[in-house]
């Protein structure tokens, strides 16, 4: 499901079809995955660093619930579970609605982030005008999270 063939530059791309809605962004990070990993599975610390999210409550480990309020729709606490974890590689959470994918990929001199989320199922026609676009949210995450990591990481240096 991610996308990492898409181009590293930090804009979203959405494709939708009658049954579902997929989004991904991807960009490049200077700092080291240790770093950007550490960042994604703080869910204390997530609304600090991005301007996304309002809240993250619960502990970011396989089997976890996590509680989840998103600047998207600041009314609703999403609940999701923490599906998969492979340490500094990939990270899943979701509902029974969708998942979304965190992956790092070494690349060169940095890593390459991806965030990819799809949402559907059989019902998905019935309520799909009421979620909003997550582009301009994915790449502000993006954007976000490449900042706070490459500020640790000069600060390191």
């Amino acid at each position: 499901m991610t996308n990492l063939s898409q181009s590293p530059d930090g804009k979203a791309i959405t494709t939708k079809t009658m049954f579902s809605r997929e989004t991904a962004v991807s960009t490049k990070i200077q700092a080291d995955a240790a770093i950007i990993w550490s960042l994604l599975t703080n869910a204390a610390d997530f609304a600090r660093w991005n301007s996304t999210i309002i809240s993250l409550d619960g502990n970011i480990e396989v089997g976890e619930t996590l509680q989840l309020k998103s600047t998207l729709d600041e009314s609703r606490t999403f609940k999701l579970k923490v599906k998969e974890m492979v340490p500094e590689q990939r990270l899943v959470w979701g509902d029974s609605q969708g998942s979304r994918v965190y992956a790092l990929q070494q690349s060169g001199d940095g890593v390459v982030f991806s965030m990819t989320e799809k949402i559907g199922g059989l019902f998905f026609p019935l309520f799909a005008r009421f979620i909003p676009p997550f582009d301009d949210s994915f790449e502000q995450f993006a954007a976000d999270l490449k900042q706070e990591a490459e500020a640790i990481q000069n600060s390191k240096n």
